[in-house]
């Protein structure tokens, strides 16, 4: 289950808006010790296409290093989809190749409603998994959203 900030999905959800008709990509990176997402980092996309996606190597290179020097790693890496579902391409599929990530897919087809849907892919198999929108992570982990007894 990917367990995720609301303004951190809001973000990609603007970026993908923003990007449009192009497909939107970029990361948001997490302490490595809990692996949850913190840092938004939205990338160029390279390909600049409404059906393909592709890092700038330069940015990418950039990133993981960062990502280095801080401990974290990509535990969101996203992207959108312009005229189709939020489910993965065989492109996607063969790209992914972070098996420790959740790979967001963001579709922005419908100009009023947008679709968010979350995948781990690991050695070409997809498999769709929850996604819980939290308002902060402090409570996240009871797998409640009410707050706890002051008691």
């Amino acid at each position: 289950m990917l367990v995720i900030r609301r303004d951190l999905v809001e973000a990609m959800v603007a970026h993908a808006r923003r990007d449009h008709p192009d497909e939107a990509c970029g990361v948001i990176a997490g302490p490595a010790a809990t692996g949850r997402p913190e840092r938004f980092v939205p990338m160029l996309n390279a390909a600049r296409s409404p059906t393909f996606y592709e890092f700038e190597s330069g940015d990418l290179l950039r990133l993981y290093r960062e990502m280095d020097a801080n401990d974290e790693v990509p535990v969101v890496v996203y992207h959108s989809h312009t005229a189709t579902e939020a489910y993965p391409s065989r492109t996607d599929v063969s790209y992914a190749g972070e098996p420790e990530a959740h790979y967001v897919l963001v579709s922005t087809r419908d100009p009023e409603e947008h679709e968010l849907r979350s995948y781990r892919i690991v050695d070409g198999e997809v498999t769709e998994e929850p996604v819980q929108v939290v308002e902060s992570y402090m409570f996240s982990h009871t797998g409640a959203d009410d707050v706890p007894d002051a008691g």
